[in-house]
C-alpha cells in the first residue's frame, strides 16, 4: 500500500474523501494525518457494499484551518454530514469526535467504533501529553521524529514514511490546536458513554501504552452496548499497521449496524 494522495469532496468548509455507495460509513483520523491514513479501510468497505466519507480534521489535508474552541469545533462539522444513518469509526482524537458525536441525541448515528481512544488517562500520563501540546511551535513545522518514535518504535516502514510526510505537511497551526484540545481531554465522561445508546466498539493494540487495552475495557463496560477487542502485537497506529486484522473486527460490525 503506497498511501497515494486521493480526490476530495466538499462539504461545506470540509475536505473529504467520498466513494462507494451503500449505508454510509464515516472514518475519523487522528491528530496531524488526514483521510489518506484510512487507506487500509477504504477499499474494504467500498467492496463490502459502503459509502465511505473520510474527512480531513481542521486544518489537517485539504480542510481549512480555522481556530478551534473544544473538542466540539471539531465534532461539528461532522455531525453535519450525517443526514442519514451512518457508522461512524474514528481513530485516537478521531476516537473522541466519534464518541462524542454518538453520545448526542443525533439518530442517524447507528453504530460507532473507537481505535485507540484514551480514558481517564493516569497522572503522568496526562502531564506528558499536556507537556508535549505546550513545546509544539504554532508556527513552523515540528519534529516528527519522537512522534514517530511514540507510534513506531524504531521500525521502518512505509506506513512510517507516510505518517512522517503528513506530520511535515498539517499546518503547525492546526497541529498545535488540535493537539491541544486532545491532551486536555480526558476522553468521554461516564454520562457520555452512558448516552451512547447504539452499538460501541472499543478497539485498541495490546501493545499500545497510552491508548491501553483497560482503557477500552473500562469504555466497553459503561457503554450500554459496549464491546471491546484488542489486537494482538498492534500499537497506536493499528489501522494501518495492523489492517487485516482491524477489517476483520470493523467489517461484521458494520454490517451489523447497518443491516
Amino acid at each position: 500500500m503506497t498511501w497515494t494522495t486521493r480526490p476530495r469532496s466538499k462539504f461545506d468548509d470540509l475536505a473529504a474523501i467520498d466513494v462507494g455507495e451503500g449505508p454510509l460509513v464515516v472514518l475519523l483520523h487522528g491528530v496531524g494525518l488526514r483521510a489518506e491514513a484510512w487507506g487500509g479501510q477504504i477499499e474494504p468497505l467500498v467492496s463490502a457494499g459502503y459509502r465511505v466519507v473520510c474527512p480531513d480534521m481542521l486544518g489537517h489535508g485539504e480542510t481549512p484551518f480555522t481556530a478551534p474552541s473544544g473538542l466540539n469545533s471539531f465534532a461539528a462539522p461532522i455531525a453535519a454530514l450525517l443526514n442519514e444513518p451512518a457508522v461512524l469509526i474514528g481513530h485516537s482524537m478521531g476516537a473522541l469526535i466519534a464518541t462524542q458525536i454518538a453520545a448526542s441525541d443525533n439518530r442517524n448515528v447507528k453504530g460507532v467504533a473507537a481505535l485507540n481512544a484514551i480514558y481517564k488517562r493516569s497522572f503522568a500520563a496526562r502531564q506528558a501529553v499536556l507537556s508535549r501540546a505546550h513545546a509544539l511551535d504554532a508556527q513552523e513545522p515540528n519534529d516528527a521524529s519522537v512522534t514517530l518514535r511514540r507510534w513506531f518504535a524504531e521500525s521502518a516502514s512505509v506506513e512510517r514514511d507516510a505518517c512522517a510526510r503528513w506530520l511535515q505537511e498539517v499546518d503547525p497551526r492546526a497541529y498545535k490546536a488540535a493537539y491541544t484540545v486532545f491532551a486536555e481531554s480526558d476522553g468521554p465522561t461516564e454520562a457520555q458513554l452512558a448516552a451512547v445508546t447504539c452499538p460501541a466498539m472499543f478497539v485498541t493494540g495490546a501493545d499500545e501504552p497510552n491508548s491501553t487495552p483497560a482503557m477500552s475495557l473500562q469504555m466497553a463496560s459503561l457503554a450500554p452496548k459496549g464491546r471491546a477487542e484488542i489486537i494482538p502485537g498492534a500499537a497506536h497506529m493499528m489501522p494501518m499497521t495492523h489492517a487485516a486484522q482491524i477489517n476483520a473486527t470493523l467489517l461484521p460490525f458494520v454490517q451489523e449496524c447497518l443491516t
